[in-house]
This record gives C-alpha cells, sequence and structure tokens, in this order.
C-alpha cells in the first residue's frame, strides 16, 4: 500500500452510478480487491438508497460479512445486526403519500415506495414501477393502501416517470420543510427525517470501528452523497458525477462504466 493511503481503514462506496456497472452489476474486477481489503482490515461499507436487503443481495456471493449504509443513511447495519434505524413521524408518513397521491389527480405520474428496516411497500399497480422498484428493493410487498402502513417507516422514495428535480422543486417542496428531502437520480427522490443522510449511517460505523475521516476514503455520484464525502479525508467523485458533488470531493475517479472505484482502490492499495 503506498504511504499516502497506508492508514486506510474504511472505504465507503454508493452504490448505483459509482462502484455498479452499466448492467447495474458489481464488476467482475472489483472481488479480488474486496477479498484483499478484507485481508487487510480494511472495511468496505455499501452506502446507497437502497434497502439494506438489496444491497446484502449484490453481496452475498462474498463470504465475508459487510456493514451496510441503506436507505441513505436511515438504516445501519454491522455485523449482520441492525445498528440503527430512524424511523419518521407516522403522521407525516400519511401526509406525503396524501400528497403523492393528488399530484397524481393533476396530472403528475408519480408512485410511491414505503421503506421499512424489514421491507418495502408500494400500493401502485404499475407492473413496469413495480419491476423497476423491484431493482432497488429485495424485499417488496404490494398493499392495497399505503396510508394504512405508517409504523416503522425509515424513508419514502417517489419514482418520478417524469423529472424528478422538477417534482422536488415544485409538488413535493412543502414535504421539505422539516424533512430531508433529496433527489438520488433522473427520475428518484427520497424523503427521511430531518437531518438523515449517509452521512449519519457513515459516521455512527466510524464510531463503531473506531475509524476518523482521515482513515476513510468515500466514492458517489449523486445528490444523496454530498454530506458522506465530508466525512472522509479522501473523498471521491465519479467522473459521471453531479457538479455539486463533483465540486464538494477533493478528488476524482474514472467514471462508473469505466470501473472507476476499482481503478482508484488499484492504485490505493498498491
Amino acid at each position: 500500500m503506498s504511504e499516502t493511503a497506508a492508514d486506510i481503514r474504511l472505504v465507503v462506496c454508493d452504490m448505483d452510478g459509482t462502484l455498479l456497472d452499466a448492467d447495474g452489476a458489481v464488476p467482475g474486477d472489483f472481488w479480488p480487491l474486496l477479498r484483499e481489503m478484507t485481508a487487510r482490515g480494511i472495511a468496505f461499507v455499501p452506502a446507497s438508497g437502497r434497502q439494506y436487503q438489496s444491497l446484502a443481495r449484490l453481496f452475498e456471493a462474498f463470504d465475508s460479512t459487510l456493514s451496510y449504509v441503506a436507505e441513505n443513511g436511515a438504516v445501519a447495519v454491522h455485523n449482520g445486526a441492525l445498528l440503527h434505524a430512524s424511523a419518521m413521524d407516522r403522521a407525516f408518513v400519511r401526509r406525503a403519500i396524501l400528497a403523492v397521491r393528488a399530484a397524481n389527480a393533476e396530472g403528475a405520474r408519480l408512485a410511491a415506495v414505503v421503506c421499512r428496516a424489514d421491507g418495502a411497500l408500494i400500493e401502485s399497480t404499475n407492473p413496469a414501477f413495480a419491476a423497476h422498484a423491484g431493482t432497488y428493493c429485495a424485499v417488496l410487498d404490494q398493499v392495497d393502501d399505503l396510508t394504512a402502513n405508517t409504523s416503522g417507516v425509515v424513508k419514502i422514495a417517489i419514482y418520478d416517470f417524469d423529472d424528478a428535480a422538477a417534482t422536488a422543486e415544485g409538488v413535493l417542496a412543502p414535504l421539505g420543510r422539516d424533512h430531508a428531502l433529496v433527489v438520488s437520480g433522473a427520475h428518484w427522490l427520497d424523503i427521511t427525517g430531518y437531518g438523515v443522510h449517509k452521512a449519519v449511517g457513515v459516521r455512527r460505523l466510524q464510531e463503531e470501528l473506531g475509524v476518523g475521516p482521515s482513515q476513510t476514503a468515500v466514492f458517489g455520484d449523486y445528490l444523496n452523497d454530498l454530506e458522506m464525502l465530508d466525512a472522509a479525508d479522501y473523498s471521491y467523485a465519479m467522473a459521471n458525477a453531479h457538479p455539486d458533488v463533483a465540486a464538494r470531493a477533493r478528488y476524482r475517479a474514472p467514471s462508473n462504466v469505466d470501473h472507476g472505484v476499482v481503478t482508484v482502490l488499484t492504485e490505493l492499495l498498491t
């Protein structure tokens, strides 16, 4: 390992648009690096807006237990056990669901996913949306009425078939006044409790592992990665990153389709 990166003990990595390739898969050349990091005592932590069960499925072929930051920081899992889950106010969850319904009645094309630590729920019967949501949610059930399922909700993910950024600024802006509202992709926006973001989960794991920012490397590409970049001295924005992410990170990595995380980690571990 190079002298510059000699004290790195924690690598935190966003998934979609960062580690995952164009097919949404973990690159084949990443697995040897993961084994090497584990052998060196370097913790690798996937950090994503995805649910924990979806992240665990991505790494089920790996024979060691990983820690995870899921649901944009609302859930953290360490050594296979739930470390923390930030539940949202039930009345707010109901209000958000009703806001989505009202927007659709006015011509919007939105669908909500209610996320809990034990799985996710949808009420939309659109098969295309259900299939898309299933990409990010390994545990996903359809219910008749989301407003009847407001207990233990850690995140509300809203899919906009058109433009998530426009919806965030217009239709759903009032919901962000006392909660965290972040655009996590071209068509996705996420709502969590106030002050909840990926850095919450990252810092919780840093405390658990006894690791500081000077020993942490973080990779990200989109707006829901901004805060966790601040938790690491080695913060990398992918070449395909949102401009705000590129401005916040200290370093650059090649794009996800060019296996940028693999390229940078190979250099750091040499």
